[in-house]
């Protein structure tokens, strides 16, 4: 095939003019290193090879001389007994070779080679390349996970790369019904993403959902897993997440043995889990490595937690405001006396100081983390006390804030917590305005929302709405490891194994 017959994705057999397709594709990229070669009778045969020295180990061997040292029987020359039917020959069949090479048939695809840390080899008068996976970057360790500490349990996180985490889940599900499929998004960026099923426990149907909601994602340039995030969920603007998130290995395959689905992302430590419901956020992968009555009794104060840091700022609003009577009358005099001075009412008040706790504490987040913490309680301790000192806010609406805060820091799930966040201020204002009748309305209108909510076509209240009482044995409590192994956890399984049982 002449020059002029060469479609503009193959390889040409001009070497000369791949030569110049690579420096035109690759122009002004001063880390790509081009070595030419010659082989063959007299060396009149030339070759070059092509990669990105920021993306290999530049000690590597010289691939090269590996791919034709297997031609000869000497192991030390110029190589000049090879002819070029020879390499053609030897390569095209898949011989054996001491490296274990590719065989490239367009040019586009020796382009994502080079880009993915690969070597590749042009030869002359041969329309196809060789490429050698020679991809090695500094990559973070294996550490401790940093936004799901655990003090009983694996301290094993995932990292940024895909098949370091592909690997830890293998080792850990060592099972041939653990699946791993893989696609590429984004026309720049070409990002890896996998997602990963137990076949078996897995429902069909949410599969083939799953797959029909990613399946426009090629063209989208993903670069985090929680981008995928709304391809995924049902409700784009609802304010409860439909997906969780996780860095820990054994959250991941807990969630596939419950017939969930993972997906994961390269270049990200984070895993996502889906369907979910609304339960799942108060989970902790610690919970069942307790014994079951001291999980059960954190779960229900993780629940708990949930209820203080969504209504208390509007409880004491409506109550200070409206409903003054419910109130013991101690203590309302104790209220009484701490707010005598102050000019807000009680809505500003909490308006004011919870607006103040937000922003200590997303300074908090973004601060370099040895100094974070630090800023965060004293700036806390100086807010709240000059606050109290200048009247602009009581001690008791302080305590409010503050008991607030420590109880959306206790939900082990930060999307959830972001969401109570943001549900506390309109919950304020319903009180403010209503009392405990807008309370009321408020958690009558959250309430319809989540029971309409679905998740991969999954209620979202799920096991409460519709009621499924077998499945209710790890939601609000935890019950016996051989009573949770198996009801509802892997009944998918336990089905597979009873049928095939019945066979043999």
């Amino acid at each position: 095939m002449s020059q002029e017959e060469t479609l503009p994705h193959d390889i040409s057999p001009d070497l000369s003019y791949n030569l110049k397709r690579i420096q035109d594709t690759f122009a002004a990229c001063n880390d790509l290193t081009i070595l030419p070669w010659s082989y063959g009778t007299e060396l009149e045969r030339t070759a070059f090879s092509v990669y990105f020295t920021t993306l290999i180990n530049t000690k590597n061997i010289n691939f090269m001389k590996e791919s034709l040292q297997d031609l000869v029987t000497h192991e030390i020359g110029p190589a000049t007994s090879i002819i070029h039917e020879n390499v053609v020959n030897f390569f095209s069949k898949n011989g054996v070779s001491a490296q274990s090479a590719s065989l490239l048939d367009s040019f586009d695809q020796s382009v994502q080679h080079i880009l993915s840390g690969n070597l590749v080899i042009f030869f002359d008068q041969w329309n196809k390349a060789l490429s050698y996976n020679v991809f090695e970057l500094e990559q973070r360790k294996v550490t401790e996970p940093v936004t799901e500490p655990v003090v009983q349990g694996p301290h094993v996180s995932t990292i940024e790369d895909l098949d370091t985490n592909i690997g830890l889940i293998r080792n850990l599900l060592r099972s041939p019904r653990l699946k791993f499929e893989y696609l590429t998004a984004g026309e720049e960026s070409q990002r890896r993403i996998t997602y990963s099923y137990l076949d078996g426990a897995v429902n069909p149907e949410t599969l083939t959902e799953f797959k029909r909601r990613i399946s426009d994602i090629d063209r989208e340039e993903i670069l985090e897993t929680s981008y995928l995030e709304e391809w995924i969920g049902e409700s784009k603007y609802s304010l409860f997440p439909q997906v969780r998130y996780t860095e820990r290995p054994d959250t991941a395959i807990a969630s596939l043995l419950d017939g969930k689905i993972i997906v994961m992302v390269n270049g990200t430590p984070t895993i996502l889990i889906c369907p979910v419901d609304f339960f799942e956020f108060f989970v902790t992968s610690e919970d069942y490595y307790h014994r079951t009555i001291f999980s059960s009794l954190i779960r229900l104060l993780r629940i708990g937690a949930f209820c203080i840091a969504i209504s208390l700022p509007s409880i004491y609003i409506a109550l200070s405001t409206f409903h003054s009577e419910l109130i013991p009358t101690i203590l309302l005099l104790a209220i009484l006396d701490t707010r005598e001075g102050i000019p807000f009412p009680a809505f500003v008040e909490a308006l004011i100081m919870e607006f103040f706790f937000e922003l200590l504490r997303e300074a908090g987040i973004r601060l370099p983390r040895p100094i974070g913490s630090a800023v965060s309680i004293v700036g806390a301790l100086v807010i709240g006390q000059a606050a109290i000192q200048a009247k602009i806010a009581s001690p008791v609406m302080v305590i409010i804030v503050s008991l607030t805060g420590i109880a959306s820091f206790a939900l082990p799930q930060y999307s959830m917590a972001i969401t109570i966040r943001i549900i506390r201020f309109p919950l304020m204002i319903l009180a403010a305005t209503f009392g405990g009748l807008g309370i009321m309305l408020g958690f009558l209108l959250a309430f319809l929302h989540i029971t309409c909510l679905r998740s991969l076509g999954q209620p979202y209240l799920t096991p409460l709405a519709p009621l499924e009482i077998n499945q209710l044995r790890d939601v609000l409590i935890v019950v016996s490891r051989k009573i949770l192994l198996h009801s509802p956890r892997n009944h998918h399984l336990h089905k597979k194994t009873a049928e095939r049982k019945k066979a043999n």
